[in-house]
């Protein structure tokens, strides 16, 4: 008891402890350091014998010293003029052999690694099945050309994604079953007109939408990269699909082997009692020729089994996209940091003067004539219009680059703000479109004098959509920007279906012979090298023009999925009055006069 007190009254002498030490307690034995974590083994390599010594530490030598192996040495000091190195700390190994390990920097993730979703389930059956039916089809039906069959195969492509979509969990939106219809729509082009430029311009367009329906984006950087996902998702879709195969191979209820056998039973029973029947009644065997592709041998089968395989990566990149889509719109970038007043619209405020002046030139000239140009340019009217409508159109789209450069950057603290930005592009907007209808204008001057063609009418009909595209940056202006995106794209997809539709070909062709009515010159040799879709107004003519125009028109024989209705069209023409075998050179190779006729 007493050695109690005097320890308490030596710990009140020391400041040690405030009350007595309780019994039982043990002392607690001081606390050991830690071991230093080593780091990963993949972040450690050796530094080289340059790096050792810049660092300060001896080079590998023999020496008759043992080394302690201890994980407390000190390490050796670094010089003076070693201020560069990393600071990670020296980390020997087990046998410390004196090699020193650096850690690297970690890898940048990758960048589709934020908006790319994680890997869906092996392919299901149906999805299987649907991408096998698309490449069997793609396989025989494709090779001929396009038309119906272009609307045929997207019947199992859309199947396909929908069978991997509700695999996956996922719902279609609305928006995404319109982008859907749009692009089905799109493939009525090739159906209705024969000119391969309209119909290219139409299935691109129509893979355009489809990807947008897939994806499911919104904004600017999802709009233009959606169609790049597809391409990017065919390693994807192969591997996927082939994980769906081998899991669906092995036995059990998901079996694939059954559902194989059972195909293969219905196609030698067709083949069998189809050759019966067509043997017994010649109707029905002319009715099943017609139906039926014709799969041609030799150098056609390697071409078709490409086809088949293109057409069964195409829905298996479908498909998956449709499970897994990658989220472009997170690549998109920021609002541009804000620029003051001064610096964003003195820039704009003297363009929007130099637009103002442009027009009141215009104005000035395109309504007074003729008579104006040619004191002022010594130029035709129609060499006027010529000279100056591509740079109008340049103009345009160089404007609406400016226009959205100008919306990142714009200040944006207040109302007055808001107000200024609206009341500077909206002015540059406004004129936009003047430049916009004085292009138009200058083109149509110059087809009056020459007529169309094909380049003519394609860049008319851009610049008219341009000239859309610059109103609804007006309405976004005012409603706002929100669904600015996707209206751009669903008015280029609504002109790209209406240019196709209207049969570019057939417009020329009915325009160049009204003008020849008129007295023009008739362009004879460029005429006959327009599509089928030419074929009716072209068959107006008289002899022996009729002949020479129509003989170098080619309106192929092709089998009832390859033909549109334009080609179907003019082989009626074409059959009801053949073509005559007349001498043609000097009538294609020189201008016809009206005289002629």
């Amino acid at each position: 008891m007493s050695d109690g007190v005097e320890g308490n009254d030596e710990r009140r002498r020391t400041g040690d402890a405030a009350g007595p030490e309780p019994q039982g307690v043990p002392e607690p034995r001081p606390r050991e350091a830690e071991p230093a974590a080593e780091p990963e083994p993949a972040t450690l390599v050796k530094a080289g014998a340059a790096d050792r010594a810049e660092a300060g530490t001896e080079a590998e030598t023999e020496t008759d010293e043992p080394r302690t192996g201890r994980a407390d040495a000190a390490p050796a000091a670094s010089p003076p003029d070693s201020l560069d190195a990393p600071d990670a700390p020296d980390i020997p190994d087990a046998e410390d052999d004196g090699i020193r390990y650096e850690r690297l920097p970690d890898a940048p993730p990758p960048i589709l690694d934020g908006v790319r979703a994680k890997p869906p389930a092996p392919a299901g059956l149906a999805t299987l099945v649907a991408a096998a039916v698309t490449a069997v089809l793609s396989g025989l039906l494709l090779g001929d050309g396009l038309a119906v069959n272009a609307l045929i195969l997207a019947l199992p492509l859309a199947a396909a994604a929908w069978f991997a979509a509700r695999q996956a969990g996922r719902r279609p939106r609305p928006s995404s079953l319109c982008w859907g219809a749009g692009g089905v729509a799109l493939l009525a082009v090739p159906v209705w007109s024969d000119a391969e430029w309209p119909t290219l311009l139409a299935v691109l367009a129509a893979a355009g939408l489809g990807a947008l329906a897939l994806h499911g984006c919104r904004k600017w950087s999802g709009v233009l990269l959606a169609p790049l996902g597809l391409v990017l998702a065919v390693r994807r879709g192969l591997v996927w699909g082939w994980r769906g195969v081998r899991e669906r191979t092995t036995a059990g209820e998901k079996d694939l082997a059954p559902l194989l056998r059972s195909v293969l039973v219905a196609v030698v029973l067709l083949v069998v009692f189809g050759g019966l029947f067509a043997a017994a009644d010649q109707a029905f065997a002319d009715l099943l020729g017609s139906l039926v592709p014709d799969v041609d041998g030799g150098s056609g089968v390697p071409w078709r089994v490409m086809l088949a395989l293109l057409g069964a990566a195409a829905a298996l990149a479908v498909a998956h996209t449709a499970a897994a889509p990658t989220r472009w719109d997170g690549l998109g970038p920021g609002p541009g940091r804000a620029r003051g007043r001064v610096e964003w619209a003195l820039p704009l405020v003297l363009l929007d003067l130099l637009f103002a002046a442009f027009v009141a030139v215009q104005a000035a000239v395109l309504l007074r004539g003729e008579n104006v140009v040619r004191a002022t340019n010594g130029l035709t009217y129609s060499e006027y219009a010529r000279e100056g409508f591509w740079q109008l159109l340049f103009a345009t789209v160089l404007t609406l680059a400016v226009i959205s450069v100008a919306v990142r950057v714009a200040p944006r603290s207040g109302p007055r703000d808001q107000l200024l930005v609206r009341a500077v592009l909206g002015t540059l907007c406004l004129l936009t479109l003047v430049v916009v209808a004085s292009a138009v204008r200058r083109m149509d001057l110059y087809m009056g004098e020459y007529g169309l063609t094909r380049l003519r009418l394609s860049v008319v009909a851009m610049e008219l959509w341009l000239g859309v595209v610059v109103l609804l940056i007006l309405a976004a202006g005012v409603f706002g920007a929100r669904l600015l995106p996707r209206a751009v794209l669903a008015s280029a997809a609504v002109a790209v279906l209406a240019f196709g539709l209207a049969s570019p070909d057939k417009l020329i062709a009915e325009s160049n012979l009204q003008a020849h009515r008129d007295g023009r010159t008739l362009d004879l040799g460029y005429l006959s090298g327009l599509s089928a879709d030419a074929v009716p107004a072209l068959d107006r003519l008289d002899e022996p023009l009729r002949s020479c125009a129509l003989r170098s028109i080619a309106v192929p024989d092709a089998p009832w999925y390859a033909t549109s209705l334009s080609q179907a069209r003019a082989h009626e023409i074409l059959t009801a009055r053949p073509v005559r075998d007349l001498p043609c050179r000097d009538i294609l190779t020189e201008d016809i006069y009206p005289s002629v006729r």
